[in-house]
């Protein structure tokens, strides 16, 4: 990214594109085709998950393609590969961080940083924290991620975004039948991983996904 380029890419700019359907890639042969279908689907927010290790040509296209399309980018939990292919931010879990936020903060710059939490107390903590959105699950029962614990349900989810001061993404077992009440939960974001890449026609399920979020919204 040119120097000039680069000085528009503020947090702030990046920010006001935490909203709306969140696309979770996991690293597998298809990621590319899943990430295209994705943005053809208009989902304007990627986050690329590789726990057993990031492959670099995957993650450089990945960055390529979701700059030609006006779409955030995030590293799961490697913030020095986020660093190294100027993607747009991490998202971290309660271990993930490596060392203080602080000193992240200050490594990220005008990156975003994105915690998981899952009960009030942790969303207490990540406010006096300088981040910018949280995770916030498991809300229902899933499979695609074996550590998620037990899902808190829409009621538990509503009690933490109201604790949180900064915009949240749920996640856990969110498909087209919950979205709904999701959405209505306010919160900012539906993160969904299945519901998309194990659809027939990812980009029709991505389409649909997003207009249903957008339904009824002003």
């Amino acid at each position: 990214m040119a120097t000039d380029e680069a000085a528009l890419v503020t947090r702030s700019r990046r920010a006001a594109l935490l909203h709306g359907i969140y696309v979770i890639l996991n690293e597998q042969a298809r990621v590319l085709a899943l990430a295209d279908a994705a943005l053809d689907g208009g989902v304007r927010v990627l986050q690329y998950r590789a726990k057993a290790g990031i492959d670099a040509a995957h993650l450089q296209q990945l960055r390529e393609r979701t700059r030609a399309r006006g779409a955030l980018l995030l590293v799961n939990d490697d913030w020095r590969a986020a660093l190294a292919f100027d993607c747009d931010g991490v998202h971290l879990g309660p271990d993930d961080d490596g060392f203080a936020l602080a000193a992240l903060r200050a490594a990220l710059g005008d990156r975003l940083i994105g915690l998981s939490c899952g009960t009030v107390e942790e969303a207490a903590r990540a406010n006096a924290s300088d981040v910018d959105y949280l995770g916030v699950g498991a809300v229902y029962a899933t499979g695609s991620k074996a550590d998620a614990g037990e899902p808190i349900g829409l009621a538990g989810l509503q009690r933490v975004a109201a604790a949180s001061r900064y915009p949240v993404a749920a996640i856990g077992g969110i498909g087209a039948a919950q979205l709904d009440e999701v959405r209505a939960s306010g919160v900012a974001m539906a993160a969904v991983i299945s519901a998309f890449a194990g659809a027939d026609d990812p980009r029709a399920a991505a389409r649909m996904l997003v207009e249903r979020w957008h339904a009824g919204r002003p």
